[in-house]
């Protein structure tokens, strides 16, 4: 099989949540943010069975289409599972958990500071952005 492309695995990841039921689905773009990941999807369950359907049916579907083995943590506890599908990464937490790590609020802080710094230049600067010319 061919390797999954990073807008097929974030498709892959957002569907098996949706369809397990998955709270407050957000996907986070990181690109211009780190390296870390492309994208961060952040999802809840109501409790640790609910978690682990979630986790198993993205599993699932990535092994479906050929990423046999990524990294996943936190399984067993399930209070917050974290799956790394290398350019997209899975964050699917117990609802008092995500609550307190805020990780939707932590990369929104992230995003503020680098464009309070002009790190990340808006879409309308620069040369030839909305001049008519190039």
């Amino acid at each position: 099989m061919r390797r999954l492309t990073t807008d097929r695995k974030l498709k892959l990841i957002t569907e098996s949540a949706e369809a397990k039921k998955a709270d407050n689905l957000q996907v986070l773009d990181l690109r211009e943010r780190t390296l870390i990941a492309d994208y961060f999807v952040v999802c809840s369950g109501g409790s640790n069975l609910h978690i682990k359907a979630i986790v198993d049916g993205i599993l699932d579907a990535l092994a479906d289409h050929g990423m046999k083995h990524p990294r996943v943590e936190g399984y067993a506890e399930s209070r917050w599972v974290l799956i790394d599908a290398g350019d997209v990464v899975a964050h699917i937490f117990a609802r008092d958990e995500r609550e307190f790590y805020d990780l939707e609020s932590i990369w929104r802080g992230v995003e503020a500071a680098l464009k309070e710094k002009s790190v990340i230049p808006s879409p309308c600067e620069g040369e030839g952005w909305g001049e008519g010319g190039s």
